[in-house]
């Protein structure tokens, strides 16, 4: 796919579909191979479609949280190897728009409107028992390193997990500054960055999940975004970045769904004990089918009516300030979404062979690449808590605590 970036809305979701489309065809093989997809990260990148959320106000598409939803769904259901490395994009953009400056918004949203991969991750660390808990630091520069006194930072650390940063131009570092906490926009080819492609999980194979070295790499002060009160004020990041894991998940379930009916009307042979001549006339069948679509579907809808609280609650927040019950209520929502887009990505994907049976099972089908996904994946927020919290919730009307997994 060529030509300008699209910036109409309702295009850039039937372009996701398109590329979903397209690259469903090589999920398999990239999986088997771990061959990974630089060149299909840069072709998102050049077609708009990672520019998606850029606000209005600054040349952007904006797309609503179900727009956006819906093509991280589409991504998803073609390749969610590819869908959350490129998707890592989407709460950089966020959290430019939260905390950056006029000059820093301006900067970085027209990077991505000229199509460059602002698509790294540097976040999580190992080691760690509290959420957020950080050994990343940035520093201010002296001058006794870089001979140089005209402002500026350094930062080190190591982090994992680096999810799109191996594809990425950018990438963007939280890390500990002056007491408080703060994230950076770093270009991967700074001196002192260092990516490494050790991520061996068994799904998401093709995510290059691995590890990023900083060592004494220095920001310029443009490149800064202090996070005040970091724990203690309530955005939408949280619910933003768990819209998106909802919107993944749920797509690795309709793919896995739309796989199992492929292959019972093509491939799978009844039970004897049926007493049917094909496949999809055992009721067996059927029914496995049949609950497999409600699980994903049921997903799906969750998905969307998350989006609509989410929306309302980013507008309140970005006109108003600081909305805690709007926003806690959209973190509800949006909890609702991700469990029900877990539990059904892990168990359509696993429901699938109660339909092609042993004959599914071939390494060069590499069908059990949706459970290894989904099971990979689903890993990241487990849902226990969410449950808890959405409970809580409805039964106390206590709001979600202030983190990013709820």
């Amino acid at each position: 796919m060529s030509g300008p970036p699209v910036r109409d809305r309702a295009a850039l979701v039937e372009l996701s579909a398109e590329f979903g489309r397209r690259f469903a065809t090589g999920a398999a093989a990239r999986d088997l191979e771990r061959r990974m997809p630089f060149e299909e990260i840069s072709e998102l990148a050049r077609s708009g479609l990672l520019a998606a959320r850029v606000p209005a106000a600054y040349g952007g598409p904006e797309v609503s949280m179900g727009e956006f939803a819906r093509i991280v769904l589409n991504l998803s259901k073609g390749d969610p190897n590819i869908a959350q490395s490129a998707a890592a994009t989407f709460p950089n953009v966020e959290k430019i728009r939260i905390y950056g400056s006029e000059a820093q918004k301006r900067r970085y949203f027209g990077l991505l409107l000229d199509g460059r991969r602002l698509n790294g991750n540097a976040a999580a660390e190992r080691g760690g028992t509290r959420i957020g808990d950080m050994a990343t630091r940035i520093v201010r520069d002296t001058g006794r390193e870089s001979g140089r006194d005209d402002g500026g930072y350094r930062l080190d650390g190591r982090k994992y997990y680096t999810t799109g940063s191996l594809f990425a131009e950018f990438t963007l570092v939280t890390a500990l500054l002056e007491g408080g906490r703060a994230a950076a926009v770093v270009p991967v080819d700074r001196a002192g960055v260092t990516v490494i492609d050790d991520w061996d999980g068994m799904g998401q194979r093709t995510t290059a999940s691995g590890t990023m070295i900083f060592e004494n790499v220095r920001l310029d002060e443009d490149e800064v975004m202090p996070i005040p009160d970091y724990g203690r004020r309530r955005t939408y990041e949280g619910a933003f970045a768990q819209l998106l894991h909802s919107a993944l998940d749920t797509g690795i379930a309709l793919a896995a769904l739309e796989d199992a009916v492929a292959y019972g009307r093509t491939h799978a042979r009844p039970l004897p004990e049926a007493g049917v001549g094909r496949a999809v006339e055992d009721p067996y069948v059927q029914y496995t089918v049949g609950e497999m679509a409600v699980l994903a579907h049921g997903a799906e809808a969750l998905v969307g009516r998350a989006a609509t609280v989410l929306d309302e609650a980013v507008r309140l927040f970005h006109r108003d300030g600081p909305a805690d019950r709007p926003l806690g209520e959209a973190s509800v929502a949006v909890a609702e979404a991700k469990f029900a887009a877990s539990e059904a990505s892990v168990k359509v994907s696993e429901m699938l062979y109660r339909i092609g049976g042993a004959s599914a099972t071939p390494r060069t089908l590499n069908l059990d690449r949706h459970w290894r996904n989904a099971r990979t994946h689903t890993t990241h927020d487990p849902v226990a808590y969410k449950a808890k919290a959405i409970g809580n919730f409805y039964l106390t009307g206590a709001l979600p605590p202030i983190n990013t997994k709820i």
